[in-house]
């Protein structure tokens, strides 16, 4: 008898063994994916339900820890899909069904697109999408001032294109903590010209990286696919209702307060929960507004609002947000966190930001912001050939 033991954190393991013994390519899949552990977190439960759920892991064999108002449950995913259905589920757990469905279908069949305004951007492709910056502001943290002309910023678009980028994200607003906010007109003076001139070239997809519903519509108009906002909608009500208009995309991010004020609001007891929960309620918020899911992609916002621990517990703990049924961004180039581990100063920390974002992609973010766009395509490149079986 010859006993193996199979990589645990990844359900390409299983497949690998079911495909290696004459299994499909489908149901092997949906077989190693439907016996992988899942552990879910449940709050907001009465003490009835509290109970049948005990009493329903002790019949399933699953395992059930509780306190007042929570449990966490931890299974094989294929074990808790009964909880999931109306038809299967005890009837005190009713309440549980809707919630739990929309997680295992998200853990099942993730996104694999993005609808943006005219386009549709695969998340399939290895590396999956690089989204390169190009920042028109004199004050940005780590390129500030670099780009100092239309057509030096220009120019850079076009390279970071070159080297792999899949959508070019325009900034004339510094959100660097403290940073204090830059008038519409002089944010719409810094950016429309860019937006205009590269979408003149060929160049893009275009994203505008704004908070303001003006600068947005102005950028839009100039050939701009999508927005976005760091502040999730939260800065300008009337954001919302421009992007739903332009049939654009929409990349929503976490952040507590303003850049001015974030820092001091970096208090979570659990990172991950929090942020998913707020970025589920600014999805919805999204939604309710009239932009399609399709067009929505998440970012939990690396550096804002965080602390360095906060920031490595978010980012060892993403599969989190990905669990929401979103494609998720991150934003994680040359980040004060990337340069507590490392030692190293702002303008050298893209080797931390390209091994950052592979693990990122394993677990499960589509997307990556970045300025050095070649050497994480490159890492990008070598995770994702790990998670895609030959």
């Amino acid at each position: 008898m010859k006993v193996t033991a199979l990589a645990a954190h990844t359900p390409e393991a299983v497949r690998a063994a079911l495909a290696a013994r004459g299994w499909e390519a489908q149901p092997a899949w949906f077989a190693a994916t439907g016996i992988q552990t899942l552990v879910v977190l449940i709050e907001e439960i009465t003490e009835d339900e509290r109970e049948a759920l005990v009493h329903w892991g002790a019949k399933a064999g699953t395992d059930v820890l509780t306190g007042d108002g929570w449990a966490l449950v931890a299974a094989a995913a294929s074990r808790l899909a009964p909880l999931a259905r109306h038809d299967r589920a005890p009837a005190a757990l009713a309440r549980l069904a809707p919630a739990l469905g929309r997680v295992l279908a998200a853990r099942a069949e993730p996104p694999r697109s993005w609808a943006i305004r005219g386009a549709e951007l695969s998340l399939g492709h290895p590396g999956g999408v690089i989204i390169g910056i190009i920042n028109v502001t004199p004050d940005s943290f780590s390129d500030g001032g670099h780009l100092a002309t239309v057509e030096a910023a220009i120019e850079h678009g076009a390279l970071l294109t070159a080297h792999g980028a899949r959508l070019l994200d325009v900034g004339g607003e510094s959100t660097r903590p403290g940073a204090p906010p830059v008038p519409v007109q002089e944010e719409i003076a810094r950016v429309v010209p860019v937006v205009a001139g590269l979408a003149r070239k060929g160049v893009g997809p275009i994203s505008v990286d704004t908070r303001k519903a003006e600068v947005a519509r102005a950028a839009l108009d100039a050939g701009a696919a999508v927005v976005n906002d760091v502040s999730g909608f939260g800065f300008d009500p009337a954001l919302a209702g421009v992007v739903a208009e332009a049939q654009a995309g929409a990349i929503l991010m976490h952040m507590r307060g303003t850049p001015a004020t974030m820092d001091s609001l970096a208090d979570y007891r659990h990172v991950a929960a929090e942020v998913a929960a707020e970025l589920g309620a600014v999805a919805e918020r999204a939604e309710g507004g009239g932009i399609a899911r399709e067009r929505i992609v998440l970012d939990p916002g690396f550096g804002f609002a965080k602390t360095a621990a906060h920031n490595f517990r978010l980012l060892d703990e993403l599969a989190t947000i990905v669990a929401l049924g979103y494609p998720v961004a991150v934003g994680l180039s040359r980040k004060r966190f990337l340069g507590a581990a490392t030692g190293r100063p702002v303008e050298d920390r893209d080797r931390a930001t390209a091994v950052a974002c592979a693990l990122a992609w394993e677990r499960g973010a589509r997307l990556f912001r970045v300025h050095d766009v070649a050497l994480t395509r490159e890492a990008l490149t070598l995770a994702s050939a790990t998670t895609n079986p030959m």
